[in-house]
């Protein structure tokens, strides 16, 4: 052979992986796909489960007896809250396989388009009710949009916050942007009266804010700020100020067909349960004496039919819920899962205290639902999502824990004596 045609030949290309290999990577991928998942996943999705179907029992029987009475389908509300059921549960396991990177990266866009969606209340679209003006209607779905913007809110502070994390020491880097955005955010509603929704948005904000790490002066001057708006807006609206005033009557029985009418009804029917409750499908208040039964006041339902123990159930699954969530707080080493998860347990955990709380007239009527339980598609769909971010956050601990028994490891072989080398 000549060396010309030696140089000419092409050079060998590289074979196909073998199908062993192939196999092998399919494998792989497979294994983490269906890698086990730490407690804290189990812990949060069970829980979270479990809060679902029990609401859509209690929303069952809390409207299904006035509907049949209006003559309209018994199973109209329920259904309706399974349909938002059956969309937000796949999306919370799909939102917990989503990277960090997703995110933080949505960070921005979320709370823009969370944002505009809340404008959209103040278009044709948009409607009031009880004086709030907070809902929209498309293609015959009602919709809350402010929902949505407390995850989004929750993760904008979280990224905005892990990006200053050096600068965290001065105010002037805790302040800019985070209050002006946050505050024009929570603007947007309040323009619609809806006070209890912007406390909640606020609790999300200085949730965030104190898990951040920032130090206690810093925190304590936009706590502070916050209660002082509040009180300023609750002062300024006689309808406000007339709620607040029948909370702080003792004999409220004296108001009992204006503003006690409610409190008096969901406190009525917690008393009517007693220890065991008068059963499923039992309750009396129900029966179009408690307003908004399967809405803010559906605990009141609970506490009537399925009685102190069933109370007690919902109260422990929220507290496993937040011992799960709480858990991935303390565990990660990345201040972004912190600050959001923080902000989230805040928001969830938050606002069911204080639905419980007005059932329990230990606080004002302020018009905000019991998270997983309460009728309401919207919230539902939100709270569920919330709770995918906070999976998708559980399944970073198994990396950040075995790091942290690496750097141990790491650690006291650098400090183990060496032996010493023999003599010559």
């Amino acid at each position: 052979m000549s060396t010309t045609q030696s140089r000419t030949r092409p050079a060998p290309t590289t074979p196909p992986d073998p199908p062993a290999r192939r196999g092998l990577a399919a494998r792989v991928s497979l294994g983490r796909v269906l890698a086990p998942v730490p407690s804290e996943f189990l812990l949060i999705a069970s829980t979270a489960l479990l809060l679902t179907f029990f609401g859509l029992v209690m929303i069952l029987s809390a409207t299904s007896a006035v509907a049949t009475a209006q003559g309209l389908p018994p199973y109209e509300a329920v259904l309706k809250q399974t349909i938002f059921a059956v969309i937000g549960i796949p999306l919370m396991f799909v939102a917990s396989r989503l990277p960090l990177t997703f995110w933080k990266r949505i960070a921005w866009p979320a709370l823009i388009l969370a944002t505009a969606f809340q404008l959209l209340v103040f278009t044709p679209l948009g409607h009031g009710a009880d004086g709030n003006r907070n809902w929209i209607t498309i293609a015959g779905f009602q919709a809350q949009p402010s929902e949505f913007l407390k995850l989004a809110l929750a993760l904008w502070v979280a990224y905005v916050l892990f990006r200053k994390q050096t600068l965290l020491t001065k105010w002037q880097h805790v302040f800019i942007p985070l209050v002006p955005v946050s505050a024009l955010a929570i603007a947007s509603v309040l323009a619609g009266k809806d006070l209890g929704t912007a406390m909640i948005l606020v609790l999300v904000v200085l949730g965030a804010l104190f898990f951040s790490g920032v130090k206690l002066r810093i925190f304590v001057l936009p706590a502070i700020l916050a209660a002082g708006a509040v009180a300023v807006l609750a002062v300024t609206s006689p309808d406000r100020m007339r709620r607040f005033m029948s909370f702080l009557n003792p004999n409220c029985l004296d108001d009992y067909f204006n503003d006690c009418y409610q409190p008096l009804h969901g406190v009525w029917g917690l008393a009517n349960g007693g220890i065991f409750g008068l059963g499923l499908g039992n309750s009396r208040e129900k029966y179009d004496w408690l307003p908004a039964a399967a809405n803010d006041y559906i605990f009141a339902i609970v506490g009537e039919e399925v009685g102190l123990i069933g109370c007690a159930v919902v109260l422990s699954l929220f507290a496993l819920f937040a011992v799960g969530a709480f858990h991935v707080i303390r565990k990660t080493d990345d201040p972004f899962v912190r600050i959001a998860a923080g902000g989230i347990t805040v928001w969830i955990v938050g606002q069911a205290l204080i639905n419980i709380g007005v059932v329990l007239r230990v606080f004002p009527v302020l018009g905000v639902p019991l998270p997983f339980m309460s009728q309401g598609g919207t919230s539902l769909l939100s709270v569920l999502i919330a709770s995918g971010v906070l999976l998708s956050f559980a399944r970073t601990l198994p990396a950040v824990v075995a790091r942290r028994e690496a750097a141990i490891q790491q650690a006291r072989a650098s400090r183990a004596p060496r032996p010493a080398r023999p003599a010559r």
